[in-house]
């Protein structure tokens, strides 16, 4: 199964406490921190909706 590599690149400081929320739930932890999910609907819609704060890359 592809998996989703997602990497916290802008702070959150100054967007809606939901956007933070969801950073952390993705398990991001840090700025430049990385985690890997299964490629599926829940993640890639929590990574569209911080599209402007993490960059998403498909490792296999």
């Amino acid at each position: 199964m592809a998996k989703l590599r997602i990497t916290w690149t802008k702070s959150a400081i100054g967007y809606e406490e939901r956007q933070k929320r969801t950073i952390k739930a993705l398990g991001l932890k840090r700025l430049h921190h990385s985690v890997e999910h299964d490629d599926n609907d829940t993640i890639r819609g929590m990574a569209h909706k911080v599209q402007h704060l993490v960059s998403v890359e498909e490792v296999e």
